[in-house]
């Protein structure tokens, strides 16, 4: 069979555009960049979930250590009956917890007593933590808070 040399040209020039080699490389590099991008996502969206109920479980157990420092001469005099905190000492026992879990400074600074009374303490607990991957486009670190209510009760 004899190809005039105009039909072999355009058949050669075609065959070298229509070449397809490498094609798949741009579908595995955003397949790669989606994975990794919904990967970020979950591992960050764990961590703050976990944050979070790191910051509600300490609330909780500022908030009882707060409300264990009761009147003691008044329990005694009142067998039976309540028992009252003293509230007074509500902010600065919350510090001191902090400070024994191991928060940081300006954590411990924003943990506080949000109201207190002879009955009730109720605390907000502040924890800061930075993102693994998802920092990178928001920057700067995530703040979440817990908050709980301890209440005394003589039994």
């Amino acid at each position: 069979m004899n190809i005039p040399p105009a039909v072999q040209n355009w058949l050669s020039a075609r065959r070298i555009r229509l070449d397809d080699r490498g094609s798949g490389a741009g579908a595995v590099i955003i397949f790669a960049l989606v994975f990794l991008s919904l990967s970020a996502f979950v591992i960050d969206g764990g961590l703050s979930i976990s944050k979070r109920e790191r910051a509600a479980d300490i609330a909780e157990q500022a908030a009882r250590y707060a409300a264990q420092d009761i009147d003691r001469d008044a329990l005694y005099e009142n067998e039976g009956g309540p028992a009252p905190i003293l509230f007074e000492n509500c902010g600065a026992r919350v510090k001191a917890f902090a400070q024994e879990m191991g928060m940081n400074g300006a954590d411990i600074a924003a943990t506080h007593c949000v109201a207190a009374n002879v009955d009730q303490v109720e605390v907000e607990v502040q924890l800061t933590y930075s993102p693994v991957f998802t920092g990178m486009f928001y920057g700067g670190d995530v703040v979440v808070r817990g908050r709980a209510v301890a209440e005394n009760e003589v039994g």
